[in-house]
Formats: C-alpha cells, structure tokens, sequence
C-alpha cells in the first residue's frame, strides 16, 4: 500500500536526517553563527520548536550506541516515534529487547512499556545498582536564558 510504503520512505528519510543532525552537532561549528546549542540552530533554520529541537539531538546522539535500532530505523522499518521512546531506555545490552518490542508494537503501546520500565527502575533502585563510577556524568550547555550550565 502507497501509504505505508511512503511512511517507510519518511522514516529512512527522517534517520538520515538525524545523522547529519549528529554530524552538525558534533562539529563545534554550531557557535559560528552566535547559537548556544543544536538544538536552537534546528530551531532557528528547521523550524522546529526548541523542547522538540533538543529531542532530536538527544535521539540522534543515542542512536550511536544503539546500532541494531539505527539499522532498523535506516531502513524504515521503526518510526521515529518508536525511536524517540527507546532511544530513552534502551542500552547496549538491552538494545535487542526494546528493538523486538518496537518492531511488534504500536508507537503508544512503546511509550507506555518506556514509561513503565522508567518507573520501576525508580522503584527498584536499578540506578543504584549500578557502581557509582558508571553512572557520573558531566554536561555543560548554554540554557534559552543564555546562562552557561554545569551539571556533573
């Protein structure tokens, strides 16, 4: 059917889009026009709000560690929908199982299975199950405010 083939067509077009969103992001290039981050470039030029602007470079950047998902989403097979939801959860080793989930399930029926997952790993003390070295991060970016934040 027409409209499924060409949803598929949407959704490679969409994974080749967000590499070279990854690919922009990662160049320090993005202050050469004055812009604090991607996301307010994607905002500026695309036209897209920026909470949406800063998704998609999330999603673009965790689709590097996410090779079997990436590969289905180049071929259209997954939605960026679908993407976007276990692009939040899903790590090299659980990469496989959220990967099946996508490929069975609806875009809504993902978000509730993230939504759950998220939640009972609060519950569960997942987090702190993992050593304290795995889990430090260090992030610096400039907010809309324009103020310079540091979390670490």
């Amino acid at each position: 059917m027409q409209i499924t083939e060409l949803a598929s067509h949407i959704h490679a077009a969409t994974y080749r889009w967000l590499c070279l969103v990854r690919k922009f992001d990662e160049h320090p290039g993005v202050g050469a026009w004055g812009l604090k981050s991607t996301a307010h470039y994607l905002n500026w030029r695309c036209g897209i709000g920026l909470t949406a602007a800063r998704e998609h470079v999330r999603v673009a950047r965790a689709l590097v560690d996410l090779p079997r998902i990436s590969e289905a989403f180049s071929k259209g097979e997954l939605s960026y929908s679908k993407v976007r939801a276990i692009t939040r959860v899903a790590t090299q080793l659980t990469e496989e199982y959220f990967l099946e989930l996508a490929m069975h399930g609806t875009a809504s029926h993902i978000e509730r299975l993230v939504r759950e997952y998220r939640q009972v790993r609060v519950e569960v003390g997942l987090e702190a199950v993992r050593p304290a070295r795995v889990r430090r991060t260090f992030r610096l970016y400039w907010d809309e405010d324009g103020m310079l934040v540091l979390s670490g």
